[in-house]
């Protein structure tokens, strides 16, 4: 490991992060939740509190009452609370209402997950119906409606579908194509 000379470096240590909390997402009001949960997840990454979604809430064994352990735990539930906070307080407020039971992180982002992954599986059939419907028309221009098939292709492909390059090339070429005639 380098050193600067000031002696020995713990790369162990806790690293301190300057959050401008201008970066948090916006609301989340129901529409695009992929593009926020990425965007939350982030967030609460710069804040140290990410690992509070996928962890279980510690609890003290029996006859474990000992400084370290209850300090431990309460600096866990307060870490927790932090984290589920923040999801809450990204949420528009018709969501805070029906998520704030949730009593913890994990919970409160299962809980979304589940639900919205769900109607993401919605958008999927959605975007692929676009796909399969789309036409090229003689009365709109050429040019919109190959932009529009390129932002169909791209929507689809930020859904974590895939359609080969060839494919899209050539799709975008008949489109092109059918100017010329």
């Amino acid at each position: 490991m380098a050193s600067n000379g000031a002696g020995p470096t713990n790369s162990a240590a806790p690293v301190t992060v300057s959050v401008n909390h201008a970066e948090k997402p916006d609301k989340f009001n129901g529409l695009d939740f992929k593009r926020w949960q990425q965007k939350m997840l982030f967030y609460l990454t710069i804040l140290n509190l990410a690992t509070f979604l996928t962890e279980k809430v510690p609890t003290l064994k029996e006859g474990e009452h000992n400084a370290e352990s209850v300090s431990t735990v309460e600096a866990w539930n307060h870490s927790d609370f932090l984290c589920r906070n923040y999801v809450l307080n990204g949420l528009a407020d018709a969501l805070y209402n029906v998520f704030c039971e949730k009593k913890t992180a994990k919970e409160l982002w299962e809980s979304l997950d589940r639900k919205y992954k769900t109607e993401d599986a919605g958008a999927k059939k959605f975007l692929v119906g676009r796909f399969l419907d789309f036409k090229m028309l003689d009365s709109k221009r050429v040019i919109s409606q190959v932009q529009e098939l390129q932002l169909i292709l791209h929507d689809i492909h930020d859904e974590g579908m895939t359609l080969s390059e060839s494919f899209q090339v050539a799709a975008s070429d008949t489109a092109i194509g059918m100017e010329r005639i």
